[in-house]
């Protein structure tokens, strides 16, 4: 049975679901069974509310001041856990939220999903991945057309309504790119992390 929650690097994750938009060429789980002290972040079926409600009940967060919303999957695309379990988790712990994500949330979802997240969420990572349209689709290879335009959109709208926002890159991609990821989220007033891969 695949960990629900885990740990990895000093910070506790919550790995809701397998199900994910993209294809990212350098993604981590097509490296890896497992994180961390997880053997395994592979779901034979999706959690439910009440599974991982009951894992978070059961993990001893002291000492960890965050809980980070990041795992096999891409954490919108279980949008109704997500909003529920984290709420559960500022309401019975109080820890700060960030939720790992494409950015292609609300594209999947169909909806302007930021102003549900803004009302829990603490910070959020989004993977830019790319400078252009163009290489974005090379690289992450979206199930979604139009995939490059909402999640700019996205973190454009995240950025206005969420406390921390970052980009971020995996420097498999070409030193040139990486500068041009640079430029594009300097434009738009975010942070960008270069990440290492592996």
């Amino acid at each position: 049975m695949a960990d629900i929650l885990y740990t990895y690097e000093n910070e506790v994750y919550a790995n809701i679901t397998n199900k994910c938009d993209c294809r990212c060429e350098f993604c981590v789980r097509f490296q890896h069974e497992g994180l961390g002290d997880a053997d395994t972040l592979w779901h034979k079926v999706d959690p439910t509310l009440e599974e991982i409600i009951a894992a978070i009940d059961a993990f001893d967060f002291t000492g960890y001041k965050e809980l980070v919303y990041c795992g096999y999957g891409e954490p919108t695309c279980a949008l109704d856990n997500l909003i529920a379990s984290a709420k559960h988790v500022k309401e019975k712990y109080g820890l700060k939220i960030r939720i790992n994500t494409n950015g292609t949330g609300s594209l999947y979802n169909k909806r302007d999903i930021v102003p549900e997240l803004a009302a829990f969420t603490d910070a959020v990572s989004i993977s830019l991945n790319a400078p252009t349209a163009a290489s974005y689709e090379k690289v992450t290879r979206p199930r979604l057309s139009g995939s490059y335009e909402a999640m700019l959109a996205f973190a454009a709208e995240c950025k206005e309504r969420i406390p921390q926002v970052k980009f971020s890159v995996v420097d498999v991609i070409p030193e040139d790119e990486i500068k041009a990821c640079e430029e594009k989220a300097a434009s738009m007033g975010i942070p960008l992390r270069v990440r290492v891969f592996g």
